[in-house]
C-alpha cells in the first residue's frame, strides 16, 4: 500500500456527478486527514440524482459548488484522479510542471442512461458504488478494507 497523499483532486467533465461523488466520498473516508477538492473541464449544476445517492449513504452534497480548473484556489495536489477522458486531459495539462501524480479511472457518465427514475438511479447508485471500492482499494490498508 502507498502512503496516503496529503492532498488530492478529482476531475470529471462537469463536476456535476463523477468528481463531487468521489470528493464527497473521500471526505467520507479520511475526513481531514487529507485536502480534498474536485474540478470539472466545464462548468455544470450538480444533478438532483447524484445528490439522493450520496444521501442514501449519509453524505449531503447539498452545499457542493461546482468549479472549473481554473477556479482552484490551490493547485498543490500530490494525486489528480481524472475520471472522464476530457478530465484526464486537462489534467495532465495542468501538472505538467508539477510534481504530481496523474492517475485515469475511467468511470460511465450515468447522466447518459435513460430509463424511469428507479433505472436512473441504479445507474447513479452503480457509480457511486464502484467509486467507493476504488477508493478503498487504493488509499485503505489491506486490513480495513472489508469494514
Amino acid at each position: 500500500m502507498r502512503d496516503l497523499p496529503s492532498a488530492v483532486l478529482f476531475a470529471c467533465t462537469y463536476n456535476a456527478v463523477r468528481s463531487p461523488m468521489a470528493e464527497g466520498l473521500m471526505k467520507r473516508l479520511f475526513g481531514t486527514r487529507i485536502f480534498v477538492d474536485s474540478a470539472g473541464v466545464k462548468a455544470g449544476a450538480l444533478d438532483g440524482f447524484m445528490i439522493a445517492v450520496m444521501e442514501e449513504e449519509g453524505i449531503d452534497m447539498t452545499r457542493h459548488k461546482s468549479k472549473i480548473f481554473e477556479q482552484l484556489e490551490d493547485t498543490s495536489y500530490d494525486l489528480v484522479i481524472s475520471l472522464s477522458p476530457q478530465a484526464q486531459h486537462k489534467a495532465v495539462e495542468l501538472t505538467r510542471t508539477m510534481a504530481c501524480e496523474v492517475e485515469f479511472w475511467p468511470t460511465l457518465d450515468c447522466t447518459v442512461i435513460e430509463g424511469d427514475r428507479e433505472t436512473r438511479l441504479e445507474a447513479y447508485r452503480k457509480v457511486r458504488d464502484d467509486l467507493k471500492q476504488r477508493l478503498i482499494k487504493r488509499f485503505m490498508p489491506a486490513r480495513m478494507a472489508d469494514l
